[in-house]
């Protein structure tokens, strides 16, 4: 691990200087910034800083068009629809977020889809923000195609990410957030960036055989959690999130991690709860049922870990390499 670290305040400027660079507005710019700082401080490295690449010479060849305004309209009392407008995701995940609190409190439970989206980062992290407004909240999104159906050949889904998190009375949420490849595709470009090989069983080359080398991997197939289990759920956050939405699905979708192609214009579907609407002691139901988990030696809830690297990093900086540093003060001059 490098002995190099930036401050918070010295990453947020370094990522909105640079996308500023790059074609992107300034709110945009900032939208993206705190993601990929959220990603650090959830330990979600590969989602974090790396990322300013990919989106940089995205913004600027017009993949993800960095002056997007994203807009929003009430189709139900309890459903929104976002349109991103091609640009990237989170200012239209911010439309979303300020959205469903009170629609799910006065309705018990409220949506939220975003169509024409783009790459949402750590899927944890939203549903965290809702989390501590005292709300349950699910986020689906799907990504371009890189996992083939189980016993297939051909990708058709991304690896997809599904996120859940609850509130906890007296405590920070529990937040569940998996891939349902058996890592994060985030983590194999970081292997690339870095050089570094990455473990048999996460990927296979395009000749359908294991790999440890990162290059290959991103040029071949995910592997899914849970064999015949990961690929039965992608087909589940496909429909959520790019069939019910009108979005991309993943075999139609360019890649997020290269400037080629039209925009992905993926979708995203986030489910907000009201934790109240059937019980008033439901957050203390929950809290009943993460202290059993915790009481056991070595058992850990969800979200612990993240939640504990937040503390470090705030306190000590985020971990930089001077070539990471050297390639983003290249983007865009």
């Amino acid at each position: 691990m490098t002995d190099l670290r930036l401050s918070l305040t010295d990453a947020r400027r370094l990522v909105v200087d640079t996308m500023i660079r790059c074609r992107t507005s300034r709110p945009n710019a900032e939208a993206v910034a705190e993601a990929l700082l959220g990603a650090e401080l959830a330990g979600q490295f590969g989602h974090g800083l790396r990322r300013v690449q990919t989106y940089g010479e995205q913004s600027l060849i017009g993949k993800v068009d960095g002056f997007a305004t994203p807009t929003a309209e009430a189709v139900r009392p309890g459903a929104l629809a976002v349109d991103a407008a091609l640009g990237f995701a989170y200012p239209a995940l911010d439309l979303a977020l300020d959205w469903l609190p009170a629609a799910a409190r006065a309705n018990g439970i409220a949506i939220a889809g975003l169509t024409r989206s783009h790459h949402c980062g750590v899927a944890g992290i939203p549903v965290e923000k809702l989390a501590e407004q005292g709300l349950m909240a699910i986020l689906t999104a799907n990504a371009p195609a890189s996992m083939a159906p189980w016993g297939g050949s051909k990708p058709l889904y991304g690896t997809d990410p599904l996120a859940f998190a609850a509130p906890i009375a007296g405590a920070d949420p529990v937040v569940v957030d998996i891939s349902l490849s058996k890592v994060a595709r985030g983590k194999i470009l970081a292997a690339v960036q870095r050089g570094e090989p990455i473990p048999e069983g996460w990927a296979v080359d395009e000749n359908g055989n294991p790999t440890t080398d990162a290059k290959a991997a991103m040029r071949g197939t995910m592997l899914p959690m849970g064999d015949a289990k990961g690929t039965s759920l992608a087909i589940m956050v496909e429909m959520l999130c790019a069939g019910l939405n009108n979005a991309n699905f993943g075999y139609e979708s360019s890649g997020f991690m290269d400037a080629e192609g039209p925009a992905p214009a993926t979708g995203q579907t986030i489910i907000a709860i009201d934790a109240g609407v059937f019980s008033a002691n439901a957050t203390q139901r929950f809290a009943d049922l993460a202290g059993e988990i915790e009481a056991q030696d070595g058992a850990r809830l969800p979200g612990r870990r993240r939640q504990q690297i937040r503390a470090e990093i705030t306190e000590k900086g985020i971990p930089v390499d001077e070539g990471l540093l050297a390639t983003i003060d290249a983007l865009g001059r």
